[in-house]
């Protein structure tokens, strides 16, 4: 037999009002109104995560990037913010990035990397030498000491020219031909007979032999005109060539001291590189420059499609300026698309339909124009979107960047560009659920070599004077970056005690104060309507009051099936097996606490402890082992001088949607003990708490909202001053019950019992003293009597079938329960 539990024996002490809720002391918080306090500037209580965003910010090693989990609302992501741009100011500004055309690849855009600003200056040098040369240049060529050389070199080939001609004319005459010039253009060669050419009758009358000969000289100044015609052509390209060296040196000689100009403004060596070639360019294609015939505009003027645009080779593509950047950059991407973070290669159509670009369309994401400082965005978002995690780890792990265009038509593009990649030195913060850390940490394994650093903010901290403080200079904040009404001691003190309730515990604060923000707007809001000067207690609470009135509508009509019998709930009287058991509902916006009938029966049997929540598939399992813990209590309690043959079963009554959790296991070994020992229980008393296999009761969640859901429907139907729940030990520093539930605890209307051990609770629900399986007339001595009792008589059945089961069937089921 089972001892009696020394804690059974402790008498049962009933809370007072001022154990039910913690309240602030207003002494400690030393101001009048919030408007005398500096704005908090801190991330306070978040020591473990800040320390992590410290490491993880100051190493410039590869992998070190953070991940930043248990982050909620803006307010909290704005201290991160913050965070980053402190460390930011304190390190040196990048420089700027741009694509300029490759002059031996064009496909190949190059990259330069310049000083901070230097990017806009080189762009705008590029435009004004451009436009200067447009307008020089073309006035060069009409230079009269220009025209002059030109001319002179005309006129030597044009005598060069003549005197070809001049020899060949008289070539052929001596071969007997004259030269004459069709209508067309064609050279004729026309044969003579002396000085006069000859009729068609006379070539016709020449013998055979003398018009083969007259063919042999015409072929031989046939071949002597191709001659002359192929030195004609040399001649012409001598001076092509010729006019364009005169070309090049006059142009250089304008084009030169201005690229030295760039030069001595942009001394670094590639850009130079890159100006040198843009001089051979300019000087290679000079018939850019020359002034052209007008033409007459076209009948639908459309734009010149991308490569058709003029001087386009020598424009700047400006990727990243960081020209009015003070310290490192800190970009925050609410949108981590593809496009977003890694930039693109815009395209247009042309006027074949075909999809092409050119280098000025690159356009940086903002990891290029985040690098040498940090980016923020939610992990979470970018998974989502296509082959943005593939492409952001490749990039973290080259520390490259390659722009590449996101389109997907791409199958059908012309005009590709692979663009020269650019380094970047990026600290990538991104935030998401602790369940999304551990889901990569585990199936990815590059995960855990990028992102090496866990920042984990936490729900909670202690309960301490600077603490509390902190939740002051927060509102201090909130009220002058959002215009609202400053808040005196009291209303302080509320919100700080709602920060205690929002974490069920008299000891600590809810440290992330995007929870809090909200009811703050809101008690401003309803002070304003009040005409009030500063925001107080009343103001606060009628906040919260509103919030749950907004959200509580299901809660409402669950009160009201009670009211009106439709789900049975008794607040008062006596039954047998019956006990009010509490749950709490999850609405996402709102929790509340619901009554629920917990009965049990039990009869001569083996099948055990039958959960009937679990036989229809109501059940969780963690409900599930709440019961096996029960049997395991009845066996170490009763079991020890016979088998424990029974058939019992719990039920909740009128539960419909599933049960889970392990916080109604007292209760419902309450109701089963008071079946055996055929004890009524107390209807107006409402039970929670989980119990282990030696009748411990156990901490539950939760417990403001039960005691408020019972107290609620015994307020509705009129307090009698007997009622109450009764609640773990445990439970008592997580207390912040309402204000009018605390009203009634003072008043003695209402009642709250902590206890320690299940034999407490049998004493409060039946009045009859639990004592031991030894002592007549006690709750464990009435139930030891009955399980006996249950054993004679399976014995006194023999070899009949139990509960409808064979014998053997009937033993295994047993043991099994």
């Amino acid at each position: 037999m089972a001892e009696k539990n020394p804690a059974a024996a402790a008498a049962v002490r009933e809370l007072t009002a001022e154990e039910a809720r913690r309240t602030v002391d207003l002494s400690t918080l030393p101001f009048a109104t919030t408007a005398e306090l500096p704005p908090l500037t801190d991330l306070v209580g978040q020591e473990r995560a800040v320390q992590a965003l410290h490491t993880g910010l100051g190493m410039d090693q590869a992998g070190y990037h953070i991940f930043v989990c248990g982050l909620e609302g803006t307010e909290a992501q704005a201290q991160i913010v913050a965070l980053l741009r402190q460390r930011a100011a304190s390190l040196p500004t990048p420089g700027d990035w741009v694509y300029v055309h490759n002059f031996r690849n064009p496909d190949q855009p190059q990259a330069l990397a310049l000083e901070p600003g230097q990017g806009r200056r080189l762009q705008h040098d590029m435009e004004r030498l451009v436009a200067h040369l447009r307008e020089a240049l073309p006035k060069a060529f009409r230079e009269e000491a220009f025209e002059r050389e030109q001319r002179e070199l005309s006129e030597k080939y044009e005598r060069e020219v003549r005197q070809l001609q001049e020899a060949f004319a008289r070539f052929a005459r001596e071969r007997g031909f004259a030269l004459q010039v069709d209508p067309m253009g064609n050279v004729l060669f026309i044969p003579l007979r002396g000085d006069r050419p000859m009729t068609p009758e006379e070539v016709q009358q020449l013998s055979e032999e003398q018009r083969r000969e007259l063919g042999q000289r015409e072929a031989e100044v046939l071949r002597e005109f191709r001659n002359v015609m192929v030195r004609q052509r040399l001649l012409m390209q001598q001076l092509a060539e010729e006019v364009r060296q005169i070309e090049r040196s006059f142009s250089a000689m304008i084009i030169a001291p201005m690229i030295g100009e760039l030069k001595r403004r942009h001394p670094q060596a590639h850009v130079q590189r890159y100006l040198d070639a843009v001089q051979e360019h300019m000087l290679s294609h000079l018939d850019r420059f020359k002034e052209r015939a007008p033409q007459p505009p076209p009948q639908l003027p459309l734009p010149l499609p991308p490569g058709e645009e003029p001087f386009l080779e020598y424009r700047i593509n400006v990727l990243v300026d960081n020209s009015d950047t003070q310290g490192a950059p800190v970009i925050v991407e609410d949108t981590p698309t593809y496009k977003s973070l890694f930039g693109t290669i815009d395209r247009v159509v042309d006027p074949h339909g075909r999809l092409v670009t050119n280098f000025t369309r690159i356009k940086a994401g903002s990891l290029l124009r985040a690098s040498g400082g940090f980016i923020l965005f939610n992990l979470e978002d970018a998974l989502t979107e296509p082959l943005v995690w593939k492409t952001l780890k490749r990039t973290m792990q080259s520390r490259q960047l390659k722009i590449e265009a996101y389109d997907p038509f791409a199958l059908f593009t012309i005009s590709a560009l692979q663009p020269e990649p650019i380094p970047i030195q990026t600290k990538i913060v991104v935030t998401g659920h602790p369940w999304l850390y551990y889901l990569l940490y585990f199936l990815d394994p590059d995960f855990q070599h990028l992102f090496k650093i866990k920042a984990d903010f936490g729900f909670d901290m202690a309960r301490t004077a600077a603490h509390e403080a902190s939740y002051a200079h927060f509102i201090a904040r909130l009220c002058r970056d959002e215009n609202l009404k400053h808040f005196d001691r009291s209303g302080v003190a509320a919100v700080i005690e709602y920060g205690m309730r929002r974490v069920e515990d008299q000891e600590k604060l809810a440290s992330q104060f995007t929870v809090l923000a909200d009811v703050v707007r809101e008690a401003s809001f309803l002070a304003a309507q009040e005409g009030a000067a500063v925001v107080g207690r009343r103001h606060v609470e009628q906040a919260l009051q509103a919030r749950t009135f907004r959200a509580n509508r299901l809660e409402e009509k669950v009160r009201e099936l009670i009211l009106q019998g439709t789900v049975l709930i008794d607040t008062e009287g006596r039954r047998v097996g019956q006990v009010n058991g509490l749950s709490v509902i999850q609405l996402g916006d709102h929790t509340f606490g619901r009554p629920s009938r917990v009965t049990a029966t039990a009869a001569m049997g083996r099948s055990g402890i039958i959960n009937i929540e679990r036989e229809a598939r109501l059940s969780g399992s963690t409900h599930d082992k709440g019961v096996l813990i029960l049997a395991g209590y009845l066996r170490q309690m009763y079991a020890q001088d016979k088998p424990l043959t029974l058939s019992a079963s719990l039920c909740f009554e009128q539960s419909y949607s599933g049960v889970e959790g392990d916080s109604a296991s007292s209760t419902e070994l309450y109701a089963l003990l008071s079946r055996l020992a055929n004890l009524p229980v107390r209807q107006d008393l409402a039970v929670t708490g989980s119990v282990n296999q030696w009748g411990d009761i156990q901490a539950i969640g939760g417990v403001n909202e039960k005691i408020e859901g019972f107290y609620d429907v015994c307020t509705e139907r009129g307090l009698t001053g007997t009622q109450g729940v009764i609640i773990p030990q445990a439970n008592v520093r997580h207390l912040m019950l309402r204000p009018d539930v605390v009203e009634a605890i003072r008043a003695g209307r209402f009642h709250i019992y902590p206890i320690t051990h299940v034999d407490q609770g049998l004493e409060l629900l039946t009045g009859v003293p639990a004592g031991d399986v030894h002592t007549p007339g006690t709750v464990h001595y009435l139930v030891n009597a009955r399980l006996q009792q249950l054993a004679r008589d399976i014995v006194a059945f023999g070899e009949r079938s139990v509960d409808g089961a064979k014998p053997a069937e009937a033993s295994e089921t047993g043991s099994a329960s």
